[in-house]
């Protein structure tokens, strides 16, 4: 229990890093860019940090299996929204100082 009112007060006390560091965080969101390929390596999906699809590109030997295509599709998607979900998560525990927020993202 003290544990977390220690984080707790550790966390009001560089408030104002925060909040600057998330601003600056929020500019760099749309210029950032994940890609992900799936494990078949048929298809690549490109997003940008605030999630926009900036490309899907498909192998043609890809359009002949729809199944496989779809199960790809979804792989690709998977692993670049856990790319970037990863990444978030690593910048938001440096901007908050190490403070334990796993459960949160």
């Amino acid at each position: 229990m003290m544990g977390n009112f220690g984080d707790m007060m550790k966390l009001m006390s560089h408030a104002k890093d925060i909040q600057e560091g998330a601003k600056a965080f929020k500019e760099e969101l749309p210029h950032m860019e994940f890609s992900a390929v799936s494990e078949g390596g048929r298809v690549k999906v490109t997003i940008s940090g605030d999630f926009q699809v900036k490309s899907v590109e498909v192998s043609p030997d890809a359009l002949s299996d729809r199944a496989a295509l779809e199960q790809e599709l979804k792989q690709a998607f998977d692993n670049v929204l856990s790319s970037a979900k990863l990444t978030f998560r690593e910048k938001i525990s440096g901007m908050m100082g190490g403070i334990g927020l796993d459960s949160l993202l």
